[in-house]
């Protein structure tokens, strides 16, 4: 969504990268430059002259005219009023003392509650909390209907007593809900309401109404991401109408240029708390404004994409991978299967590049790049036995025909795969070699070392004045002492590792014992 801005404030930024000193006119041109780009994303003009003010106050002061690199230090207010503007820290939800805790969420028609009210019990099933779905919109035909359906999918319970499609009492079912959910032990309820197409008095008043009844512990107010200058207007007319506790954002992959997102949190004066990002139901997480304004200025996002593999990777997965690597065994198709799987949980390939610092640059290059390539390569690799999965050198070219054949595509496409994943076998063991944990290609003699040789010590390269070379291996820090029997690896230098027999070792522990 935000993709239009992030190029033009990458372009600011690099026309000032290589000035050594700026001056109070560039300062000026950089500023103006950036409230373009801010107004033509769709921020409102309050937010703009907020910003904007803050920005040139900041970059004028010391902290710019004393820096070593002015451009980094403008880049990095840039960011932090961004961070402000956004919301500063990231908010959570507010339980009840005593469950259970009541979410009421509030919005226009179509701006996404009845998914995002899906979206958030999974999300809280999922953080250990026994979620209650409440079909309180009554007004919109098959709302209920819709709502029994994101439950069922969810895995969580929906309490629908009316069949909607205006008939029934909205406030009645609300608060029948609340009793319903500590008869049956749930320690949450979401209550979904109805919208209208505008603003209107009934909708508000409803909404009022239904807030008098239940006594939210958090009202939640649901805007649509893709409405533009408008969403600033109904943010409002819902803060003085209803009382909102936080924003949710909807529709956040939107194409849209999202920069009336960045004003409702300075508009309303309310944190933004969720955002959704796509149509399924795990397409939701936390607003956190500093990996918002990370994303926005082309800095990536490495903390949401830890969090994502951390959910996709089960954790049999990393320990069965971690064992492999201290093993010294080699790196399968079938390992190459699961991590492509695993990948592929996590979203589009495109949006998880783009969390990657540095990918900004590379737009062209991502948005190129075609997610049913991996489903491709997943069905070459499933036309091999388990057996060519194991051990891909037993793929000969009367196997490769027969694979083509089974997934469809042709023998070329298996032989480029065959040798993409042979350089991602070298690359892991590499690794495992950098790490001496076996399966290295450059082994030194050691006395663990899987070649037969002779025990040798290697000294330690030393300049002249008793000072070790810039090759020579980190020595170890004061007061800290090697497991008994484990060989001192400060002994050889850096880059010449010894690839340690950790069979070898623990026989040799064994009978020392």
């Amino acid at each position: 969504m935000f993709d239009a801005l992030s190029d033009r404030l990458s372009g600011i930024f690099e026309s000032i990268r290589g000035k050594g000193r700026l001056t109070d006119a560039d300062i000026d041109a950089t500023a103006r430059e950036i409230r373009l780009a801010l107004l033509e994303a769709d921020v409102a003009l309050p937010v703009v002259k907020t910003f904007i003010n803050e920005v040139k106050e900041r970059c004028k002061g010391a902290e710019v005219s004393k820096a070593l690199n002015p451009a980094q230090q403008i880049i990095k207010i840039v960011n932090e009023e961004l961070i402000a503007i956004l919301g500063g820290e990231t908010r959570r939800l507010n339980y009840a003392k005593q469950a259970p805790t009541v979410i009421m969420l509030a919005g226009l028609q179509g701006a996404g509650k009845t998914t995002l009210a899906g979206k958030l019990a999974k999300w809280l099933k999922g953080d250990d909390h026994s979620p209650l779905l409440v079909a309180a919109d009554l007004q919109r035909p098959n709302a209920v209907g819709q709502l029994q359906v994101l439950g069922e999918r969810a895995g969580v319970a929906v309490y629908a007593p009316e069949a909607g499609s205006g008939v029934g009492d909205p406030v009645q079912v609300a608060t029948d809900s609340i009793e319903e959910a500590r008869r049956k032990g749930h320690d949450v309820v979401i209550v979904d309401t109805a919208g209208r197409l505008g603003i209107d008095e009934e909708m508000m008043q409803q909404a009022r109404d239904i807030r008098a009844a239940v006594n939210p512990d958090e009202v939640l107010f649901v805007i649509d991401a893709m409405i533009g200058q408008d969403a600033v207007n109904t943010a409002e007319a819902f803060r003085d109408g209803v009382g909102i506790t936080g924003v949710v954002l909807s529709k956040l992959d939107g194409d849209a240029r999202g920069g009336a997102a960045l004003s409702v949190r300075h508009v309303t004066g309310q944190p933004i708390m969720f955002a959704s990002t796509g149509e399924k139901l795990e397409d939701f997480d936390v607003f956190h404004p500093d990996r918002m304004a990370s994303r926005i200025l082309g800095m990536g996002d490495m903390l949401t994409l830890i969090e994502q593999a951390e959910a996709v990777f089960e954790e049999d997965q990393k320990e069965e991978m971690t064992q492999k690597l201290l093993k010294g065994e080699d790196f399968t198709l079938e390992d190459f299967l699961e991590q492509m799987q695993a990948i592929r949980k996590m979203g589009p390939i495109g949006n998880v590049l783009k969390m990657m610092p540095g990918m900004g640059q590379m737009k062209q290059q991502i948005d190129a790049i075609d997610d049913k390539q991996i489903d491709r390569t997943s069905a070459i690799i499933r036309s091999m036995t388990p057996a060519e999965r194991r051990d891909s050198s037993l793929i000969n070219g009367s196997r490769r025909l027969r694979i083509a054949n089974g997934s469809g595509v042709t023998v070329s496409e298996v032989n480029q795969l065959l040798s993409r994943f042979k350089d991602a076998q070298k690359m892991m063991r590499g690794m495992t070699g950098a790490m001496g944990l076996g399966g290295g290609t450059k082994a030194t003699k050691s006395p663990y070392n899987k070649r037969k040789g002779k025990k040798t010590k290697k000294k330690p390269v030393v300049r002249r004045g008793g000072q070790p070379a810039q090759n020579a291996a980190p020595q170890l820090p004061a007061g800290m002492q090697l497991p008994p029997g484990m060989p001192d690896l400060s002994q050889f230098n850096a880059g010449d590792l010894p690839d340690i027999d950790f069979e070898q070792f623990l026989k040799d522990q064994k009978k020392n014992k």
